[in-house]
């Protein structure tokens, strides 16, 4: 398994743990959603990257989520003073949301940019199924 692989299974795990904390939040369908869709992102440009890239809707849909996230990260962003502290994160359920969105933001744009480089590096290649002296 190449690291940037094994990275992204990391990323996918952690997401569906946050969707697993939320069972006894009184919002948890929202939550478990906005932490299951970065996971199944980077699931599907981690194991299926050609079948993403193939598809002219699937790429859509990818950025249009990541703009979805930005705006999503900027809505919930943390509004008291020094949310990254564990004092404060400790005891603020809103800093922990916000931060929960801005490491899901983080998983989305490295599923978009994965598809970008991996796509690129694809498309640079050259066809390596004939032989250039025998033409086979």
């Amino acid at each position: 398994m190449s690291l940037m692989r094994a990275v992204n299974v990391i990323l996918a795990l952690l997401m569906v743990a946050f969707a697993g904390v939320q069972y006894n939040d009184p919002d948890m369908p929202q939550w478990v959603l906005l932490y299951i869709v970065p996971a199944l992102w980077i699931y599907a440009v981690t194991f299926r990257l050609q079948g993403v890239l193939r598809s002219a809707d699937l790429m859509r849909l990818l950025w249009a989520s990541v703009a979805f996230y930005i705006g999503t990260v900027i809505y919930y962003w943390p509004a008291m003073p020094n949310f990254w502290l564990k004092e404060v994160w400790m005891v603020e359920e809103t800093a922990r949301e916000g931060m929960g969105l801005m490491i899901a933001l983080v998983v989305m744009l490295i599923a978009a940019l994965h598809t970008q480089l991996r796509g690129s590096d694809r498309s640079a290649a050259p066809p390596n199924n004939r032989n250039a002296a025998t033409g086979r």
